[in-house]
């Protein structure tokens, strides 16, 4: 590899919360530079999540960060040719691309659900990763279950 790798840019904490996690997610979910929108609509779907789980004692923050932690993956498959055949091998992810991962399929999986706007529909995919079911929760567990099947394949790992 000739080129260094580049360095690591800082996010700046978004205004409301002054949380880093919060600005990273508000870039996944921002479409075409418009920032302010994407705001706009995370916070709007803190507020449902707020309205609607009154009887949580926890932040509507709070409901949001665990729900990223019940759909981040431990282990990914990765497809690795070894003579004629194909495997899918099971690998560790990195710290970074773990959360990374769990914010796109949050996102992704939020779109893709029905409802009248977009801040309803990932206040209930919020919602459902917290109480560990949904779209990207399944993804995670179908995940987890492909590697758990492919460990046999561990020893082809590069």
């Amino acid at each position: 590899m000739r080129k260094s790798k580049p360095k690591k840019r800082i996010l700046l904490p978004d205004p409301k919360f002054k949380d880093p996690y919060v600005t990273r997610f508000v870039n996944n979910l921002m479409y075409n530079g418009k920032k302010i929108v994407a705001y706009q609509i995370f916070y709007d779907s803190l507020d449902i999540i707020g309205d609607k789980l009154k009887s949580d004692t926890k932040s509507p923050l709070e409901i949001f960060k665990q729900a990223l932690d019940n759909v981040t993956p431990q282990v990914e498959v990765k497809s690795r040719r070894v003579g004629g055949a194909t495997f899918q091998v099971p690998m560790e992810i990195r710290p970074d691309r773990k959360i990374s991962i769990s914010m796109k399929n949050l996102i992704s999986f939020a779109r893709k659900r029905t409802g009248h706007s977009m801040a309803d529909k990932l206040a209930s995919e919020v919602m459902a990763a917290y109480n560990q079911e949904g779209g990207a929760f399944k993804k995670k567990e179908d995940t987890h279950r492909m590697a758990e099947a492919n460990k046999a394949f561990a020893h082809f790992r590069f």
